[in-house]
């Protein structure tokens, strides 16, 4: 039987192929669990969970949701993962994670999760305050173009969407870009350059608010996206997730009313 099909780009699991993903996550997932538990060494399991972190995330709600439980439950104890995209993911695939938090993943990676929407939020042009595009008579998005891009590379969350609004606009840059998922490099970068920056507004909020970066005019209803949590279909989460993923949605649901402050 074939589990995968060729694909120009990457290999494609078939129908066989993602019915026998799904059975080995959750036996690889079990096996770890198992061991961990005869092992020893987890400190009280029942209070412990990891999440997985994405920058859009990382800034905002996170922080919000790991306050809001601590400071309620004591004894619980989170553990916040960081990284790329397809890395978390494939860490979320064999239980290292109990769910990841940020921009939906791309609909072909998304066999065997389930996603839950929280809320939606847009990328951004994000430069240094005192940018020469923020003083213009009239702003123009083709005039981005002239500048240094700093960009997020393939096959992060944001990339294809970026993308498509490059396109879409008809921008061709002409003065280099650089790829890069680092939030440090990229707020260091724009201190010392007129670089733009694309990236999800979440991130940058708290720069935007304290003045310290600054968001260029530019239209980018196109690019609202979903941000929400991301588990295995097949997981059953510890009541110490659930209890997290609840903080999750209060807040997500405090957002959407206008209820709480730092809302997207």
């Amino acid at each position: 039987v074939a589990l995968f099909e060729p694909n120009r780009r990457t290999m494609l699991l078939t129908g066989a192929g993602e019915i026998f993903l799904r059975y080995a996550s959750a036996s690889v997932t079990a096996l770890k669990q198992g061991m961990r538990m005869v092992g020893g060494d987890e400190m009280s399991p029942e209070h412990a969970f990891t999440v997985g972190a994405l920058p859009t995330a990382s800034a905002r709600i996170l922080p919000a949701a790991i306050a809001h439980v601590t400071q309620r439950y004591e004894r619980l104890r989170p553990r916040v993962v960081t990284g790329a995209n397809d890395v978390l993911m494939a860490q979320l695939r064999l239980g290292d994670l109990d769910l990841v938090i940020g921009r939906m993943a791309a609909p072909e990676t998304m066999t065997g999760f389930t996603f839950e929407h929280l809320y939606s939020e847009r990328i951004g042009l994000v430069v240094r305050p005192g940018h020469p595009l923020l003083h213009a008579q009239a702003f123009a998005l083709a005039a981005i173009a002239q500048y240094q891009l700093l960009m997020p590379p393939p096959g992060s969350v944001i990339s294809s969407t970026v993308e498509r609004y490059m396109i879409a606009n008809s921008i061709q840059p002409r003065s280099g870009v650089i790829e890069t998922v680092s939030d440090a490099f990229a707020r260091g970068y724009l201190r010392q350059s007129d670089a733009i920056w694309f990236i999800s507004e979440g991130v940058v909020a708290e720069d935007v608010a304290s003045g310290q970066l600054a968001l260029l005019p530019a239209h980018t209803e196109d690019t609202l996206g979903p941000v929400g949590l991301t588990t295995r279909a097949d997981a059953v989460l510890s009541l110490s997730a659930q209890i997290f993923i609840t903080a999750l949605r209060e807040i997500a649901a405090g957002w959407r009313a206008g209820d709480l402050p730092g809302r997207p």
